[in-house]
């Protein structure tokens, strides 16, 4: 059976989409390119479809070889039968697989495997069968050395029975189904840990159907346990569990019966249980890992598609108390200009001094725009900036700091600025990141930015493959300037990766900008295929052609000109005039791999060449509060929302520490996703509802 038929239920895509993504990633398409290029092919999907493709068809491909390894495994112990081949190789889950390998897996010791070493199997079968009504007189001939005791050969066979009931299929789905639909979650406190735990105090005495159990509170329980502060269980009730083998399994009557009986709890207990357990267990964290990485990314989306202000000379300010503000001045393409410190806070309070030095630096270098970091001291520094009568308009800005020390010590940010310290390599950050918060931002791992719910705590694999395609997929719905992209924004486009993305820098130092997206093709290892690739995502402003600004292919720029020729102009004659736009019947140029949805591609694309789709970034000003004793139920104020979790939004509102707006509190309407009301960087108008001085919380409501 082919990999998209086996692809296609579990996607929901038909097998003919299926089909095509897979044969153009197989020729080494990226996802964004399919998306963006591809559309007749794969019949419009976009990147989740062709992502989830992606993913099911990597999971079946290590499916395929789990199967190989445990077909020639059995095969070698000779005991692989047509039966069980084709039950193995029709398993379509590694669960399944895992189930039918079991009993020939090859075993370390076990309590069954040192009763059969004492020749116990024929009394185990024997008893199994529970055809006698009395087993004692036949268990008396399995007595030796090894086995002093009627009571020591009943209890091996009954070790053998368990171990035999443990891998019967019929005993594992059952257990499963029992786990499935009425496990419990339940954690414990770790007796003497009440106060090296006491953030976990919710949790001390907690019990809840795993089914429903969301994936920030089951996270939270396995932190927990994973610091040595909870102990944590997933169980169905062991009565119910057991009684159902029992009806499976003791089929007989008399002392035999209750053998397998004894042995039936056992095997639940000891084997059976334990065993589930840890299924569910890893399945319910990859569970809550998805969803966990899932917030991540549209967090992460968002926050780097965050509007930009644009190429502007911008100030950018990393604020402190005691250690002063750090200063840097920018041209309008992020370069460094000069930087230096003032001190207009406690202790040194030098306000005079600070005030006119800013001042002075905003006339020198023609400062459009301030950024100041949202840490210790930011709203301070806001405040103080605010005092400040400038000659010439200046906004002032307030762009979340999160990762900029990372930065700052980084490899990345010692080969930009090999002579600057740190404090001076944080500051051009938080500048740069008013400037363009996606071309910032992509030089920090995403996991330092501080947006999303225990990323530490998920699959580290999984966290980096679905951060990585999401980096990709926001650099390349953007656009990119080709003349002036770092290697680090260069990296994440379609088709290039680090060594191209080096490469392209090496040959923009020695020749130049590029004049046209076809002088890629003379970059070193950057072939046909890259080409292809990168080309519609790379942008050069002021190109001979004006079709190198846009997003339009240059496989189509061909067919562009056919359209202009056609209309009697030129290409850029179609990109200023709508009126001529208008004109065109598409229906024209369909032809082979060219159908209407690439078509309209095109047409967007001439309507707004070079257009930036993130918007405009915009100015903020927090209300009349510092601190959280500023506070008062009830009080309204501005807010902007820092992080988005399942649960709710966390919103700045100027005090330094974050208030948590509920799900429940986001409107006066059921919110099942918290994304559906706000999104990262919204400016919000929230209400206090609750001050927690101790915890250093603060509940906010939206429903005003």
């Amino acid at each position: 059976m082919s990999y998209a038929i086996r692809i296609a239920p579990i996607t929901g895509i038909p097998a003919r989409k299926v089909e095509a993504v897979i044969n153009l990633l197989e020729g080494g398409a990226t996802i964004p390119f399919i998306a963006r290029y591809r559309k007749e092919a794969t019949g419009e999907l976009d990147e989740v479809q062709i992502g989830d493709i992606q993913d099911a068809w990597k999971k079946l491909l290590e499916l395929d070889k789990r199967k190989e390894t445990i077909l020639q495994s059995i095969e070698e112990q000779g005991k692989l039968t047509p039966e069980l081949k084709a039950a193995i190789e029709n398993a379509t889950t590694m669960t399944e697989l895992e189930d039918l390998y079991l009993p020939y897996r090859p075993k370390r010791k076990t309590r069954a495997t040192i009763a059969i070493e004492k020749g116990l199997e024929p009394l185990a079968k024997r008893i199994f069968a529970q055809k006698d009504k009395e087993i004692e007189s036949f268990a008396s001939q399995f007595i030796t050395e090894q086995v002093p005791s009627i009571d020591d050969a009943l209890q091996g066979a009954r070790d053998i029975i368990a171990e035999w009931i443990s891998e019967d299929l019929r005993a594992r789905d059952k257990i499963r189904r029992h786990f499935d639909r009425w496990a419990i979650i339940a954690s414990r406190l770790v007796k003497g840990k009440e106060e090296e735990g006491a953030k976990y105090r919710d949790y001390f005495d907690w019990s809840e159907p795993l089914i429903k159990c969301p994936s920030h509170r089951l996270l939270a329980m396995r932190r927990g346990e994973d610091e040595g502060m909870l102990r944590v269980s997933i169980a169905p009730e062991e009565e119910k569990a057991v009684n159902d083998l029992e009806h499976i399994f003791v089929i007989g009557y008399g002392e035999s019966a209750e053998q397998v009986r004894t042995a039936t709890k056992d095997s639940y207990k000891r084997l059976l249980q334990p065993g589930i357990e840890t299924e569910f267990r890893n399945a319910s964290k990859e569970k809550a890992d998805l969803e966990a990485i899932r917030v991540f990314t549209e967090n992460l989306r968002q926050l780097l598609l965050s509007a930009p202000l644009g190429e502007k000379n911008v100030m950018g300010i990393d604020p402190g108390f005691r250690t002063g503000c750090k200063i840097v001045c920018l041209d309008a393409n992020g370069n460094l200009l000069f930087n230096t410190a003032i001190y207009p806070h406690e202790p040194q309070k030098r306000t005079f001094e600070s005030q006119a030095e800013i001042e002075h630096l905003v006339e020198k270098y023609q400062i459009e725009a301030i950024s100041v970091g949202n840490g210790t001291a930011g709203r301070e520094t806001m405040d103080f900036l605010g005092r400040i009568k400038f000659q010439t308009p200046v906004e002032i800005y307030q762009v979340n700091e999160a990762g900029a020390s990372i930065y700052s010590a980084s490899e990345v940010a010692r080969e930009e600025f090999p002579k600057e310290d740190v404090t001076v390599r944080g500051a051009v950050s938080i500048g740069r990141r008013l400037m363009d918060p996606l071309a910032e931002l992509v030089k920090i791992d995403p996991k330092s930015i501080g947006v999303g719910q225990y990323q530490h705590d998920v699959n580290q694999n999984l966290l980096k493959d679905s951060l990585d395609r999401t980096v990709e997929s926001c650099v390349n719905a953007v656009g990119i300037n080709l003349n002036t992209a770092s290697k680090h924004l260069l990296t994440y486009v379609s088709g290039l990766g680090p060594v191209l993305a080096q490469n392209i820098i090496q040959y923009r130092a020695e020749n130049g900008p590029f004049k046209k997206r076809s002088d890629l093709k003379k970059v070193p290892r950057l072939g046909d295929k890259a080409f292809e690739q990168c080309a519609g995502f790379l942008r050069i402003r002021e190109a001979g052609n004006p079709l190198d600004n846009t997003g339009v292919h240059p496989e189509r720029y061909a067919l562009v000109e056919e359209m202009a020729q056609s209309a009697g102009c030129k290409v850029s004659d179609l990109i200023k005039d709508r009126s001529v736009r208008v004109q065109i019947d598409l229906k024209k140029y369909v032809r082979g791999d060219v159908g209407l949805p690439t078509l309209q591609d095109i047409m967007k694309e001439l309507e707004k060449p070079g257009l930036d789709p993130r918007g405009a970034a915009k100015p903020f000003e927090f209300g009349n509060v510092h601190s959280m004793e500023d506070l008062q139920p009830g009080m309204v104020l501005p807010g902007i929302v820092t992080n988005i979790t399942n649960f709710g939004a966390f919103v700045d509102i100027g005090v330094k520490e974050s208030g948590l707006v509920h799900v429940s509190q986001m409107a006066d309407k059921f919110v099942r996703n918290p994304m559906e009301v706000v999104t990262l960087g919204q400016q919000v108008t929230v209400r206090v509802l609750e001050i927690d001085m101790i915890r250093k919380r603060v509940s906010l409501s939206m429903r005003l």
